[in-house]
């Protein structure tokens, strides 16, 4: 009996007053949510980034947005991965403008909107059906709203 309660004392814990719960079963959702959170993160950051950077010489893809969303995501997973694309030569200047004023400067609001235009016509051409071709206006059509929405230069404040 005494080498019995041993054993099992080790892996129980008094969770609340009268209630026991294991060890592993009170820590490993604690412990494992955030790791898979941050793995999703991660995967949803260097896939955007991946297309993104396609972007760059692919016209059909927007760079701008992707880059500002693998900023997002490599910021609530990886510190370092955010500060090497924050730091970047190509991606750096994009992604310091949307942080520190929230604007997209008139050069990138034009190739956005240039390859979103590009992007409709060519699916026009290759006859995609008219439904696909209805979501994916209705999508960029959006898209573009919001990038025009945003200023192009941050605001000076107001000269006294």
């Amino acid at each position: 009996e005494h080498a019995d309660t041993n054993l099992r004392a080790p892996t129980q814990g008094v969770i609340a007053k009268g209630q026991l719960m294991t060890s592993t079963s009170h820590l490993s959702s604690s412990v494992r949510a955030p790791l898979v959170w941050r793995a999703g993160w991660m995967v949803l950051g260097f896939g955007a980034l991946g297309i993104g950077a396609l972007g760059v010489v692919l016209p059909l893809l927007p760079t701008t947005p992707l880059v500002l969303l693998a900023a997002f995501a490599f910021g609530k997973s990886a510190p370092g991965l955010h500060l090497w694309l924050t730091t970047n030569r190509r991606f750096g200047p994009i992604i310091a403008d949307w942080q520190d004023n929230g604007c997209i400067a008139p050069r990138y609001k034009a190739l956005a909107l240039t390859m979103m235009g590009a992007a409709l016509v060519l699916s026009a051409a290759l006859e995609v059906g008219k439904a696909v071709l209805a979501i994916q206006l209705l999508c960029m059509g959006l898209a573009a709203w919001f990038i025009l929405s945003r200023p192009s230069h941050p605001s000076r404040p107001p000269e006294i």
